[in-house]
């Protein structure tokens, strides 16, 4: 679990219990530069009296900084909040947020209101969502909204800091608790031998058709992170302000720029939050044409190529592309996933008709040379070791590994998962340099074998991971290893 110290301008500005918290004044803080912080302290919660610009809570979040420390709020949202038009671009998506609320209400406001919001939560709780809509945009820990109607609509007009020596009585209360949520200060564990260590969320979408991970096997990696004492919660979309009570995320849902995964894993590198699969992860895996052009440039072995763009896209076009790859040939979308938006065409007027379709949703799309095998090569890469090696069979009487069906079913190929040191050398070589391109992440790296060679299909962030599948030969040493990874990040940041 994170640890915080609770910086304060004074300390009488502190009525609060101390159990649990580290409280120090703004001078000790800043005449502390000499010493590297305890390994466990790494988050600073700035509640001084005054962020203006070089005042001591200014200085106390820069110094934080340049000491690797994680602090509430950053500069960046000190600046922010310190003038209107430094969040100004926030307000109308803020309004937005009110003016829904408000609609909703059978008794809503007669006039002009205020609204205290403490790490995100609101001391008028029918305006939660306005609160968490601030606290994502802004990291501040205290902070007031003033409320005005204007031409019969609401709008949130001014935002300011508060400091804890000016919460309202009423409020103190309200204001510890909402500490004690964030902080998780108020939670005290029996020191036994097999206390969890860490804290580690564990990203589900249980609406998800497909996920990377089935549930024997999300239950496959709760069970190996307790065994290394590490304590594994699953969490959703709709837990995004939990984010900083863990020490480490783990993302078990399929990953894109567009969706709550790419923002659960911005938020965690943001609060210095190891994270599988790490942000630049997902943005450079999630888009094939990036993927093609990083392997052409890189000299890997890939299946030849070529982007179309929807601007000149006309028959002379098709015609250079047909002397290059030749028929059959795969056109895919960017950013499909699981054998989605992948299309084999025949002739040109196919190609024609497909890449129109592909066009209406993504500007630049790829086309690929048909390489057809009988089974793809799957191999597994953690932190840059081969971790798994499977070989991924096409579907009964179809091309791809997963058949997407017109009426909406799918049918799956088989598999066989083998030793890694079964699997050809030349596959393991190709894969590790691969996936070495991407990251130091976990990725699922899928290689076709060909008299002519091994070649480089695509690299997946988030590999599918199911029970029984990936895990056949290594059993729960798969899901140790990965948790364990997940650990030396968070030991090694607290030590560095």
């Amino acid at each position: 679990m994170p640890h915080y110290t609770i910086v304060v301008d004074r300390a009488e500005d502190w009525v609060w219990s101390r159990d649990g918290l580290d409280i120090r004044t703004v001078d000790e803080f800043l005449a502390n530069g000499e010493r590297r912080p305890p390994r466990n302290l790494r988050r600073i919660i700035n509640l001084c009296r005054r962020y203006a610009y070089l005042s001591a809570g200014y200085y106390c979040s820069l110094l934080a900084e340049a000491r690797d420390e994680m602090p509430m709020p950053t500069v960046s949202d000190i600046l922010c909040l310190e003038r209107p038009a430094g969040y100004a671009f926030a307000l109308p998506d803020f309004d937005k947020v009110l003016q829904s609320t408000i609609k909703r209400m059978v008794s809503p406001p007669d006039a002009d209101f205020g609204l205290y919001v403490f790490f995100g939560r609101v001391d008028d709780m029918r305006f939660q969502k306005l609160g968490a809509a601030v606290f994502d945009v802004l990291r501040v820990p205290l902070v007031k909204l003033t409320v005005r109607r204007k031409k019969g609509r609401w709008h949130v007009t001014r935002l300011r800091s508060v400091s804890p020596h000016r919460v309202p009585a009423h409020l103190r209360a309200f204001f510890e608790d909402s500490l004690h949520r964030f902080t998780h200060a108020g939670i005290r564990r029996q020191h036994k031998l097999n206390t969890p260590l860490y804290d580690l969320a564990i990203v589900i979408d249980p609406s998800e058709t497909m996920p990377p991970s089935d549930e024997d096997a999300l239950e496959r990696f709760q069970r190996a992170a307790t065994k290394l004492r590490v304590a594994a919660e699953f969490i959703t979309a709709r837990d995004e302000r939990r984010i900083p009570e863990f020490d480490a995320m783990l993302i078990r849902s399929t990953t894109a720029l567009d969706h709550f995964t790419y923002t659960f894993a911005r938020k965690a590198e943001t609060e210095g939050i190891p994270v599988i699969d790490d942000p630049v992860s997902i943005l450079r895996c999630t888009n094939k044409v990036y993927l093609n052009e990083l392997m052409v440039g890189h000299k890997l072995p890939t299946p030849k190529g070529a982007a179309l763009d929807r601007v000149g896209f006309d028959d002379e076009r098709i015609k250079v592309v047909e002397e290059r790859l030749g028929y059959p040939m795969v056109l895919k979308i960017p950013d499909g996933s699981f054998s989605r938006g992948v299309y084999k065409c025949e002739n040109r007027d196919h190609v024609r008709a497909i890449a129109q379709n592909l066009f209406a949703h993504s500007r630049i799309i790829l086309a690929q040379e048909y390489m057809y095998t009988p089974f793809d090569w799957r191999v597994g890469v953690l932190a840059g070791e081969p971790l798994y090696v499977c070989r991924y069979m096409m579907s009964r009487n179809h091309w791809q590994i997963i058949h997407h069906r017109a009426d909406g079913r799918t049918a799956m190929g088989d598999f066989e998962t083998l030793p890694v040191e079964q699997a050809p050398p030349e596959v393991i070589s190709v894969a590790t340099k691969a996936a070495g391109m991407i990251g130091r992440g976990l990725y699922g790296v899928d290689l076709k074998q060909t008299d002519k060679g091994v070649f480089v299909i695509e690299i997946n962030d988030n590999p599918s991971i199911d029970h029984g599948v990936e895990d056949k030969v290594i059993k729960g040493l798969l899901y140790e290893r990965i948790i364990g990874e997940l650990i030396r990040r968070v030991e090694s940041r607290r030590t560095t």
